[in-house]
Order: structure tokens, then sequence, then C-alpha cells
């Protein structure tokens, strides 16, 4: 997802500096071009050689190093970079920075970058607690910097508490939330429902369906990449939350119905690719049903419909897509299922084309509109999901230049 990118790796003279060669080569796998600058007090944890051989780039220790007899080596470093993280940051780091010191090769760079800035401090708990400490990340982000919060637990001095250099994988995602894809979404309110209700029968016993949710987690997690702030109002799944994302767990369909109906009216988008139960037990028993001889009956009633209720209830302005997956006349049931519930866009599925169905990475997509249907070609969920947002991004457009015509 970093493809084209450049990031640039600043190291600091912390234990926390093997890390960062974790960080490097998970940067690299998403293939971006990595520039690590080093500290003086870097090198004596780990070596330049060791992220040179990461990179296949060189790591910068000398402040006075020249690409040419024209090119000063740490402004071109600052100028061809996309991104800058500082992982680990100690409190010495921070504290120059925040203050606009460069007494060296990365201090110096930091203060010719231009591009957003992410620092990773990792430091003793009281060295961090430490109210100058304090000042000096506050006055980082008053400057721009975005400060990735230490992890807690033990440290390499023994002690226990806050500190710890988050795992690369997690100062991954606040990389990938910065450069992955363009910000077209920024101040979108988006609300997506994903996963499977359990309609419960007894303590023991539910009805459910196959979905994993990974399509609806894609819905959240690309709208995020694309600057959107996100609520995920999710059933039970075995997946992880996307990062940066405020998710909503959920049981049964009237959970989820609550929760949807609750938030609705602050969302710009509604996308629901939940898997909703129509049915639920009548009633649910207290203790668990017991084998008996002969054939069990289980009544069963509707749940309330919250498409529908979304379709009645929706704000001017406010787009409103489904889900729809069948398993026989795709496109007549969909589209009849666009009118009824009042909604923008159903995004339809046929159980049986094989990518399509339930718990897969792929899906085959038919956006259908009142305008028009669109048939997606097999792609990954992650690919599908931003098709959705495109199209979603291409009604709001449309209907915006009507409203400025109309009026």
């Amino acid at each position: 997802m970093l493809k084209g990118k450049t990031v640039l790796l600043g190291v600091t003279g912390g234990i926390a500096a093997y890390k960062a060669a974790a960080l490097a080569s998970a940067l690299v796998k998403q293939h971006a071009q990595v520039d690590v600058v080093m500290t003086k007090n870097a090198t004596e944890f780990i070596t330049p050689l060791t992220f040179e051989h990461l990179t296949a780039r060189k790591a910068y220790t000398e402040t006075f190093d020249r690409f040419t007899a024209n090119e000063v080596e740490h402004i071109a470093l600052a100028d061809r970079a996309d991104l800058v993280i500082v992982a680990p940051a100690t409190a010495n780091v921070c504290a120059k920075i925040a203050h606009g010191l460069a007494d060296d090769m990365l201090t110096t760079t930091l203060l010719a970058c231009r591009c957003p800035r992410l620092i990773a401090p990792a430091m003793n708990t009281h060295m961090l607690q430490n109210p100058v400490t304090q000042d000096n990340l506050a006055l980082l982000e008053k400057y721009g910097w975005t400060v990735i919060p230490p992890a807690t637990g033990r440290l390499a001095c023994g002690d226990v508490g806050p500190g710890k250099l988050p795992e690369p994988e997690t100062i991954l995602q606040y990389i990938l939330r910065e450069l992955a894809l363009p910000h077209d979404l920024t101040g979108k309110r988006i609300l997506v429902t994903a996963g499977p209700t359990q309609e419960p029968l007894d303590p023991v016993r539910y009805l459910s369906n196959h979905s994993s949710g990974k399509m609806g987690y894609a819905i959240a997690r690309m709208a995020m990449l694309r600057g959107a702030e996100v609520t995920l109002v999710s059933g039970r799944t075995a997946l992880e939350p996307p990062p940066f994302v405020e998710t909503v767990p959920v049981v049964t369909a009237e959970d989820m119905f609550e929760a949807v109906t609750a938030r609705a009216e602050k969302a710009d988008w509604i996308i629901k690719a939940a898997a909703v139960a129509d049915y639920t037990p009548a009633e649910v028993a207290e203790n668990k049903l017991k084998k008996k001889e002969g054939d069990l009956s289980i009544p069963l009633k509707r749940t309330r419909d919250i498409l529908l209720w979304l379709g009645q209830h929706r704000r001017p302005g406010q787009l409103l897509a489904g889900f729809s997956m069948e398993s026989e006349h795709v496109l007549e049931n969909s589209r009849a299922k666009l009118t009824k519930k009042n909604a923008d866009m159903i995004c339809a599925n046929d159980l049986r084309q094989a990518g399509a169905g339930f718990r897969v990475d792929t899906n085959i997509l038919t956006l259908i509109t009142a305008e028009d249907s669109r048939e997606l070609p097999l792609l990954s969920k992650e690919e599908a999901a931003l098709a959705v947002l495109d199209r979603l991004l291409e009604l709001e457009k449309s209907e915006q230049e009507k409203r400025a015509v109309s009026s």
C-alpha cells in the first residue's frame, strides 16, 4: 500500500532501537522506499549495516555527507520524504525536536521536513511522566507532530508501566493511515455495519448465518484510510477491529437496530454490510432445551428492518447503501430492495458465484443505483470496498451538482 512512497525513519539511542529494524522491514514489505537516519547513540544499540541490508539503501549518521557538490544530504532527505517517523524517540530527542535544536544528522533533517511527521516516544515511565517530557510532547503536537502513545508493560530497566515502544505493526498502522490512500473522505462521518447477528434459542444455542464480517470490516478500514471518521457496528466475528475506527459490538438483530438508529442522525453516509437475521425466536428458553423424541418446532417472529427504518428516517443529504446477497433473480430482487428501502445504492452479489460467497477474501459486486447498474469483476474485498466508496462519492457529487443547478 506504500508503493511509490518514501518514508524517513529516524532511530535514536534507546534499547527499543532493535524494533526499528522490524519496522523498516515492514515498510519495505509494503513497497515503501525507506531512508534511515540514526543518531550516534542509536549506533551503539544497532548497526547501520542492519538497516542497509533491510532497506537496500544507505543508512545516514553523519551531518555533513553530501550527495553532490551542490546538494546537501539532510536537505535532500527531507525534500524527498513523504512521511517521517521517529521510532524510538528518546526523551532527549523529543526535547530537541520540540525546541527546534538541530545538532546532528537526524535533528537537522527533521527541522527541514515539511511532510507529515510521527514520533513514537520510548523511555522509562518516570521520564515519560515527568512534566517536562509531557510539555515537550504537547509542544510537538502543537507543531503538527502525531505522537504515538507508548505501550505499557515491563521496561528494560525492570520497571512496569507506560514507556514501551509500540509493536512495529501498530506503528505501521499509523503510517498507513497517513500515506496509504488519498484523504478524499476527510470530514465525512461514515457508519458501517458488519458481521452476523446471533438470535438466542436458549442459553446454549442460537440462530445465525455464515457471515464473516470481512466485507464490512474492509469498508470500514478503507474509509478510515481515506480520511473518514468511521463507526463500525459489528456482530460477533473472528476479525480484529480496524485501527482508528470506533467499533460498537452487538449480538442480536435488536442490538444492532438500537446501535445503528442511535447513531444514524450524525452519519453522512451509512453502509449496511451486516447480515442481519430476518427472524428471531418468539421466545428464548431460560434453560437449555433438552433433546426429546420426535421433531421440534421453533416459532419465529420478524426482526425490525434496519435498512427500511434508515430509509424512512434519513435526513436530507445523507447517503444510504445496503447489501443484497441473493441466490436467484439477483438484479430484480436487489433493484426492488433499492426502491422499497429508499436507499441510494444496493451492492448485490450472487451466492452461487465462486469468490462471492461467505468467508472468502474476494467478492463480485453489482452496484445498483437509480441511474444504472455497474458490474464489478472479481476483486479482493479491500478493492471492492474502495469501489463502493468511489461510487458513493460519485453519487454525492452528482446530488450536489443537481442542488447547485436548481438553486
